[in-house]
């Protein structure tokens, strides 16, 4: 059920006059979330929700759908032809000067960008000043509860001893026949989901050698898939329960197919490692500081490490994503390279770590997962922080 008076303390707080939440067949999952709509629950027209610094929410919906968001509390106005509706949404806006929608200014952070142009027209045509509902966002939506918490602590149980299970599954087959393909080693990842009650959006990545060195490579099959003796292999996996509302947990490790690990390997593990613990403390130094800190400051931090180091160009994404029930979540991302993240980093939300260095033969990536808890808290989830490339022949 939606906390209005939550909702309403929060705009109080960033200043806002108002909420509009609206949305056309699905096309707005952030405002659904709000509004506590099930994908069942979208229908076919568009409706409008206003919710004020203060007093009492107002409704838009279309004669055909009257009972679209009952709900949610407040008085309902229908409509039907275009000028009722943009005459009702006018009625929604009384006596708000700005007001909170789902858009970004330059569409600089898409995850946000939800509201289409032509309402957008409609809304500045009343002389009402749009701001984004960033922040809002997060803290209605990207912000965990409980249940969720829990569910991803469980989760990071598993995609953490997922790994074990790799190693020792590549072991085993270089062993007894001398290579392994990178489909065999995505599926057994997915068997060890599946035994855990999980599921995941789509299957991890298995990236062996020059592989290891897209960023976004898609695990293949055939002859140069092939896992053997000498080879380095990156393996990022992400699940979450098989639960309402669970979360993800999200995870990036790098091993090699031997006993001992080349230097080549490890001067460029070092190196990342170091740009993601730069990362974690800027976040930890922060909160027990009590300082607010925006995405983009932990995405400076790991990429002047590297850079530094002198691989910045190889560094070509952002140093994480928020977390949530979708892998890529609704949250603040760690970012100033894609997008310049400004939203704040909030308690009871999560978000990735996850620094790379990309070059022609292989690549490294080390990701982590970040929770903040509702006391300030930062945790780091999935098990202990990778410290050296995994020797796989000797431990497994």
């Amino acid at each position: 059920m939606i906390d209005v008076k939550a909702i309403q303390a929060a705009l109080r707080q960033f200043g806002f006059d108002g909420w509009l939440l609206c949305d056309f067949r699905g096309s707005n999952l952030l405002a659904q979330r709000i509004l506590g709509l099930a994908p069942a629950d979208v229908g076919s027209r568009r409706y409008f929700y206003s919710i004020p610094a203060q007093g009492e929410p107002r409704k838009l919906v279309h004669r055909i759908e009257t009972g679209a968001l009952d709900h949610v509390p407040g008085s309902k106005t229908v409509y039907l032809r275009w000028q009722e509706l943009e005459a009702g949404i006018k009625h929604l806006l009384g006596g708000m000067k700005t007001v909170a929608m789902e858009y970004s200014p330059r569409n600089a952070i898409p995850y946000i960008s939800r509201v289409d142009a032509g309402t957008i027209e409609i809304v500045r045509s009343l002389g009402v000043e749009i701001v984004s509902s960033g922040d809002l966002i997060q803290v209605f939506e990207a912000a965990w509860d409980d249940d969720q918490e829990r569910s991803h602590f469980d989760a990071a149980v598993h995609t953490d001893s997922a790994y074990a299970r790799a190693w020792k599954f590549i072991a085993d087959r270089v062993r007894a026949s001398g290579s392994v393909e990178e489909l065999e080693v995505q599926a057994e990842i997915m068997k060890h989901f599946a035994e855990r009650d999980m599921e995941t959006y789509s299957p991890p990545i298995v990236a062996v050698g020059p592989h290891s060195g897209n960023p976004h490579y898609e695990t293949g099959s055939g002859e140069v898939t092939q896992i053997r003796e000498g080879d380095f292999v990156l393996i990022d996996l992400w699940a979450k329960m098989k639960r309402p509302r669970a979360v993800y947990s999200d995870l990036t490790r790098v091993g090699f197919v031997g006993k001992t690990v080349p230097d080549k390997y490890t001067d460029i593990f070092k190196i990342v490692a170091k740009g993601r613990d730069a990362a974690i403390d800027k976040v930890r130094t922060a909160f027990a500081a009590g300082r607010p800190i925006q995405g983009y400051e932990v995405d400076r931090t790991a990429r002047d490490v590297i850079s530094a180091a002198g691989y910045g160009d190889q560094f070509a994404h952002r140093t994480g994503h928020s977390i949530g029930q979708e892998v890529h979540g609704n949250g603040a991302n760690m970012d100033d390279l894609e997008t310049h993240e400004t939203r704040f980093i909030l308690r009871r939300t999560c978000f990735s770590i996850e620094p790379g260095v990309y070059l022609p033969e292989f690549g490294v990536r080390l990701e982590v997962d970040v929770y903040i808890d509702a006391s300030g808290k930062v945790h780091v989830t999935g098990g202990p922080l990778q410290t050296a490339v995994v020797p796989i022949l000797a431990e497994y």
